[in-house]
């Protein structure tokens, strides 16, 4: 009786408003492959973290499931159905995302209010005998809005309110309405241009889209291009090994600075493996590959693979988006859209980020202040890295909750010999000491860059829900042509576009994967952006520039309204 019950709860089908009541509650409900799961149990447990879940509740979150889960885990995850849905699912804004959702009883009053003023107007109510309204991405509803507001409705609030109740919702909710609303066109100019260059929103077309990237994805399994290349990883050790014993030998005969060199190379070299050991695409077995990634990035370069994880799967999942992806997020410092001049508010590290006076006077100049200041970048990961482990941030329970204590072994080990036995017992002098930090931690720069070259100047303009897991991932990133003997240099992350198609695939086989991605691109009419490594650097210069010009001009245009304001007050 019991099997019975639990197959029968499985296979009910939960409408949407009932869906949407379930989240209007609280509860953190995600679809994949059409059965719909209760996640709230497991958030606290998530090895990627529970802000990756969030950014999925109300979504059909299927094609980021299959991207960043085995199998044996997507089985898992069947013990959390609750239903299942039928057709093809439209997506909710999540709530972190800003999303608004009405409860049952809000959901009552609706009905009976449009069925009050059908009376009242004398209309036959059985005509509309729904709680769902127009979406205002896909069917003609008669709105005053323009054609483009239509097609990006669903960025703020529910996408299922009533035609007046979503236009309120959503200049209240969405951060684009905002500036739209305080006539920043800048945003408007933004989303023309990435509606006219990409596919059409329309439910159609991104079905289309997901059913050949799905394809694609069966031929890269086909091609065997998930398996991982051992060879290529020995090969792998043999430079990590040979840049860490020439570090050695040079410390120990006192060529400080030189030892420093080798020794940053090497972290720089090893960062590639542990984002391989992250994505699961070295053994495909969780534990192992991140006992991988922890001692690699633990024990040998003093940073938390587990931190980084959290970290790097938000940004998989809302690629570029100045208020959740947490890799753009670098104010006062750097701000790669005019929105960050609204001081937004982080929902991964809730907070806001102020545009204050060190803002302020910072971007004007973050063009010039690229290079330097990511030469810093490995210092500011070392707080991030603590702040993740000695903060509790990571599960405490569930498969991954020992992985915090291995962390800090890994840490005590990293700064007893880094910091006492090479810094401190092995080099004589203070300015010796303060060379070999700054040059061991300054050489692992061009991975810093290699990052944020990948997405810097890249589209942050917000399509909606509407928009297809792949066109997002494509629209957001860029690769990097180098010739395949550097590939060892880039490793692997400058096959950006590939690697947030496809992240679980091994680096070594990206090269080939591009050829298959380019040709898919060209299918479904999605453009496909690769840059020399130069040219790519001149792209994000550029477009930080074009922004430091933006900030300048803000700021005179403050400066000029105190003016006024001073003058009429006298």
């Amino acid at each position: 009786m019991a099997t019975f019950k639990a197959t029968s709860r499985k296979d009910t089908v939960l409408s949407r408003n009932e869906i949407e009541a379930l989240i209007a509650d609280g509860r953190k409900i995600v679809i994949v492959d059409n059965k719909v799961l209760k996640t709230d149990a497991w958030l606290p447990y998530h090895p990627g973290g529970d802000k990756a879940i969030l950014h999925m509740v109300g979504r059909d979150a299927t094609n980021e499931v299959r991207a960043f889960h085995s199998a044996e885990t997507q089985d898992l995850m069947q013990k959390y159905q609750i239903g299942r849905i039928e057709g093809q699912w439209r997506d909710f804004v999540p709530p972190i995302q800003y999303g608004v959702f009405r409860t049952r009883e809000q959901q009552a009053e609706e009905r009976s209010e449009t069925e009050r003023q059908q009376i009242e107007d004398g209309a036959d109510s059985s005509e509309n005998d729904t709680s769902e309204a127009p979406s205002p991405l896909f069917d003609p509803a008669e709105r005053p809005e323009s054609h483009l507001r239509k097609r990006r409705g669903s960025n703020g609030a529910a996408s299922e309110s009533s035609a007046t109740s979503f236009s309120d919702l959503e200049l209240e909710a969405s951060p684009i309405q905002k500036d739209k609303a305080h006539g920043d066109d800048r945003t408007e100019q933004e989303l023309k241009r990435d509606l006219e260059l990409y596919p059409s929103l329309d439910q159609a077309t991104q079905a289309d889209i997901i059913s050949k990237y799905r394809q694609l994805d069966t031929r890269l399994r086909d091609a065997g291009l998930y398996e991982c290349n051992y060879s290529a990883y020995f090969i792998e050790s043999l430079r990590y090994t040979a840049l860490g014993l020439t570090s050695y030998l040079f410390l120990q005969n006192g060529h400080y600075l030189l030892s420093a060199a080798f020794l940053g190379a090497m972290w720089h070299q090893l960062v590639f493996t542990v984002h391989d050991a992250g994505h699961m695409g070295i053994t495909h077995n969780f534990h192992i590959d991140s006992c991988i990634g922890i001692f690699i990035a633990n024990f040998l370069g003093g940073l938390s693979c587990c931190w980084w994880k959290r970290n790097h799967n938000v940004h998989h999942i809302v690629t570029n988006s100045a208020e959740h992806d947490p890799d753009i997020q670098h104010m006062p410092f750097f701000a790669i859209s005019h929105r960050f001049f609204s001081s937004l508010k982080s929902t991964y590290y809730d907070r806001v980020m102020t545009y204050d006076p060190v803002a302020k006077f910072m971007l004007k100049y973050q063009h010039l202040m690229y290079y330097p200041l990511l030469t810093f970048g490995r210092f500011n990961l070392y707080v991030l890295s603590w702040t993740y482990i000695f903060g509790l941030q990571g599960p405490r329970k569930g498969p991954a909750w020992w992985h915090r204590y291995l962390e800090i072994a890994g840490q005590l080990f990293f700064w007893y010999w880094y910091a006492y036995l090479t810094v401190y017992q092995s080099i004589p002098s203070g300015w010796s000491r303060f060379g070999f930090v700054m040059i061991s931690n300054m050489i692992a720069m061009p991975v810093h860059v290699q990052i944020t070259l990948s997405h810097f100047a890249m589209s942050t303009a917000d399509l909606g829900v509407a928009e297809s897991f792949p066109q997002r991932m494509l629209r957001t990133t860029m690769d990097v042509d180098c010739p395949w003997w550097l590939d060892f240099f880039h490793g692997g992350l400058q096959f950006q576009a590939v690697h947030h198609l496809f992240p679980r695939l091994p680096r070594h086989n990206l090269r080939a994967a591009q050829k298959l991605v380019m040709e898919c691109c060209q299918e479904v009419k999605i453009p496909y952006v690769i840059y020399g490594f130069a040219e790519g650097n001149g792209k994000v210069i550029g477009h930080l520039g074009e922004v430091a010009k933006q900030a300048r001009i803000m700021a005179e245009c403050q400066r000029g309204m105190s003016a006024k304001d001073v003058f009429e007050a006298h």
